[in-house]
């Protein structure tokens, strides 16, 4: 591993890190973007897979396993990852909080932006991927429409079942998996925790993440291997209904609404702009180096 493509890699992850931190933002969303989707997916997979042969006694296939681990891609990754949700959890609440519509116009305009990014690797776009794109929007739709709850002490057996269930939306582009824990009511104690060192929360939090990853993982690199067309075709679909919950101006319900006499339009229409020339930007450099591979299925 070069040191220009660790730091290559730390940089994607730090992106990935801060989207994670963003309600209606997902890391899977910018993991796609930066390039190292299917890469990630798969060693996240081979890592499972060799952590059930360890958990079986199977010494020898456990360890082959891990070494077949892409590690020059997860060590950086993992440490702009977990860099950015420290720094992130910080400072981006607050400037949420403060500047709610000319935050939400920048991510507006950078997950519209990149919408073009899995639709383009579709190897021969037909009217079925169409229906599938415009299903998985619906649903999406809906589900960022959901209000969002607060609970001031969540059981760490629920920390521990929402964190295997938002992990799942954090590889999945176009659902936010800091949305989820919205839904869920921990997102503020999540941050909370993280902050204030709390080893018994963030270790159940892990733990959780972890179970739920795993599974997740391998399941979107079986249908990336089998029906990878279809696949791209629902990502597509899910990031353009999410982005319902980065519509600028929102009722405190979740309701869409149009902008009001003193909203800001035109520095929100500027960022939003600027959004989505970044990120095909983003992909452009993304793609000089670690150029994409066609894909070998389709559906």
């Amino acid at each position: 591993m070069s040191p220009l493509s660790a730091l290559n890699n730390f940089l994607r992850g730090l992106l990935m890190g801060a989207a994670d931190v963003v309600p209606g933002v997902s890391g899977g969303t910018m993991a796609l973007i930066v390039g190292v989707y299917e890469r990630l997916l798969q060693a996240i997979s081979d890592g499972v897979a060799a952590l059930l042969k360890l958990g079986r006694l199977d010494a020898q296939g456990g360890w082959q396993g891990l070494k077949a681990v892409d590690w020059a891609l997860v060590i950086p990754l993992a440490a702009g990852i977990g860099t950015a949700l420290l720094v992130g959890a910080r400072f981006i609440p607050g400037l949420m909080e403060t500047y709610p519509q000319e935050s939400r116009g920048l991510f507006f305009g950078l997950i519209a932006g990149s919408l073009i990014i899995p639709w383009a690797r579709i190897s021969t776009p037909a009217a079925r991927h169409i229906l599938l794109a415009t299903v998985a929007a619906v649903v999406a739709f809906g589900l960022v429409g959901l209000p969002p709850r607060a609970i001031a002490d969540p059981a760490l057996w629920y920390v521990l079942l929402c964190a295997s269930i938002a992990i799942c939306a954090m590889i999945l582009p176009g659902v936010s998996g800091a949305f989820l824990l919205l839904v869920f009511g921990i997102y503020q104690p999540t941050l909370e925790a993280v902050n204030a060192r709390d080893l018994a929360y963030v270790a159940t939090f892990i733990g959780g993440a972890v179970l739920g990853l795993g599974a997740f993982a391998k399941l979107l690199t079986y249908l990336l291997h089998r029906v990878y067309d279809a696949t791209m075709a629902v990502l597509v679909g899910l990031m353009a209904g999410s982005l319902r919950a980065l519509w600028p101006y929102l009722a405190d319900d979740r309701s869409l609404l149009l902008p009001q006499t003193g909203d800001p339009i035109a520095v929100v229409v500027m960022l939003a702009l600027s959004g989505a020339a970044a990120v095909l930007a983003l992909h452009a450099w993304s793609r000089t180096r670690a150029p994409l591979q066609p894909a070998d299925a389709s559906s």
